[in-house]
């Protein structure tokens, strides 16, 4: 049965930055399915545009769904999860980076499966394989057929050619040949397979609900199935798991220096996981401290710019002594675009997801508080609403240093040139938005907010912050074939 083409993103949602996807997989439980479902649930900001589910039954083999859309709409419903019987599956919820932009197709839908001499295996990856050209054209060149434009089949690909003894082995051996960023869940007929890449880009954390284990993106999945959190995967970790041998661990890649994504603390995390033994809340809410200690401004009143902003700017208004209030309010029921998108819906597109709360704002001198600003589109109107609504002055404090540089690590960024901080200066972005300040926090201020006391090494920096830096932990190898002009050494 074909799936209805999704409907596309709410014009508000067009200009922030997209997680790829959050990856999910229980081992050891009855009607392990449902336990997924409601992990992924719970990992659905990491991906709105599709979800899958596989699983194994040790009578019926493997059985999968794919669908387009919210996990609410496509895996309560009790005809889909009868078909999904046994102990152990895995899970995935995506947005496109590489591949079919838009999720045209089902057949871009992970997990990824295939049966390999030994047995069938299924695969989810978060992050970004930066050399997938390369390896896509070699494996086609040797006769392999690609189902998908996804880079993450690749990975399959190389375990089918892999002459490694089990499938952890050919899992281990087809990673060693991907370059970039990936946190990957695999599963066979009767273990759970975890791995981190050497930089441990992307997040993956461990955790146990009564003798099952669990994978996920975040500690906040864990938390709805009411599993313990047990402890990150370290980044270039192999983690086999099955219900009689329970956890083992190995470290198949050469150790390096780890370059966890600091966007995650930013944005694409919730603010209840735990990332690094931190509250993703209290890093948020510490970047608004930072935020004001750096570029204080009088004031009225301290606003977010929902939801993303609202730990930040609690931060700022409490450190700046400016009192805090929703000057914003949210409609939670928007989600994507319910009618056709025609230049005058696209025009009241934020107004269709924000509304300003009038009675607070007239009057008053505004400091609003966003996460980040990527073309500036978005910020303008938003400005425009809060003018529109009496303020007096508007301020915009960002919680993220200027994004200039795209991300080729899992991040759907747009192309450089479509980045704001790539080509206008600060005071030119503030006359761009037309707004009376604008200030970034710095990148040591960020990095003093994720708990780094002394800020960021600059010789050896603690997180990968290419798109605020133009330092690229790994060589985008695809992108520099396509003539993508990296940062010249300083």
């Amino acid at each position: 049965m074909s799936q209805p083409h999704m409907p596309p993103a709410h014009p508000f949602d067009d200009d922030k930055l997209k997680e790829e996807c959050g990856i999910f997989g229980i081992v050891g439980v009855t009607d392990a399915a449902n336990f997924v479902a409601l992990g992924l649930h719970a990992l659905q900001h990491r991906g709105q545009e599709a979800g899958g589910i596989v699983v194994h039954h040790p009578e019926h083999g493997f059985n999968s769904a794919r669908r387009f859309g919210y996990v609410r709409d496509n895996f309560t419903s009790q005809s889909v999860m009868e078909t999904l019987p046994g102990p152990i599956a895995i899970g995935h919820v995506r947005y496109s980076t590489a591949g079919s932009k838009g999720a045209t197709a089902i057949r871009d839908v992970q997990p990824f499966f295939g049966e390999l001499s030994m047995g069938g295996v299924a695969l989810a990856h978060n992050g970004n394989i930066t050399n997938a050209n390369a390896l896509r054209r070699e494996l086609i060149e040797r006769g392999s057929i690609f189902q998908s434009s996804s880079d993450s089949e690749c990975i399959i690909h190389l375990m089918a050619r892999s002459m490694g003894r089990s499938i952890p082995d050919r899992v281990e051996e087809a990673l060693r040949k991907v370059e970039g960023a990936f946190s990957v869940v695999a599963m066979t007929r009767t273990k759970l397979i975890g791995v981190r890449d050497p930089l441990g880009v992307r997040p993956l954390v461990l955790g146990k609900l009564g003798e099952a284990w669990v994978l996920s993106s975040e500690t906040c999945a864990l938390d709805i199935i009411g599993a313990e959190f047990i402890r990150e995967i370290a980044p270039g970790e192999m983690v086999v798991i099955s219900e009689k041998t329970g956890v083992e661990s190995h470290f198949p890649f050469r150790p390096q220096k780890p370059r966890f994504c600091i966007f995650e603390h930013v944005y694409f995390s919730r603010p209840d996981s735990i990332i690094g033994g931190r509250s993703v809340y209290e890093t948020r809410r510490q970047i608004g401290v930072e935020l004001a200690r750096e570029a204080p401004v009088e004031a009225d009143l301290v606003c977010p710019v929902p939801d993303s902003g609202t730990p930040a700017a609690i931060g700022f208004a409490h450190e700046s002594g400016i009192p805090y209030g929703m000057g914003i309010v949210r409609n939670q029921y928007v989600g994507r675009t319910f009618i056709e998108p025609t230049e005058q819906i696209r025009n009241m597109g934020v107004r269709l997801k924000l509304n300003v709360n009038r009675a607070l704002i007239k009057g008053k001198r505004v400091i609003l508080v966003d996460d980040s600003v990527v073309r500036g589109t978005t910020s303008r109107k938003i400005k425009e609403m809060i003018l529109d609504a009496g303020a007096k002055e508007v301020h915009f404090r960002i919680a993220s240093p200027p994004t200039a540089w795209p991300c080729f690590y899992g991040v759907d960024t747009p192309q450089r040139d479509k980045l704001l901080a790539a080509t206008m200066s600060e005071d030119e972005m503030r006359d761009h938005l037309g707004v009376d300040s604008l200030k970034f926090i710095s990148l040591n201020g960020l990095y003093r907010a994720a708990g780094e006391a002394s800020g960021r090494n600059d010789a050896h920096p603690q997180y990968c912050d290419a798109c605020f830096s133009g330092e690229y932990p790994v060589r985008p190898a695809d992108m520099l074939e396509q003539g993508f002009q990296m940062k010249a050494a300083e």
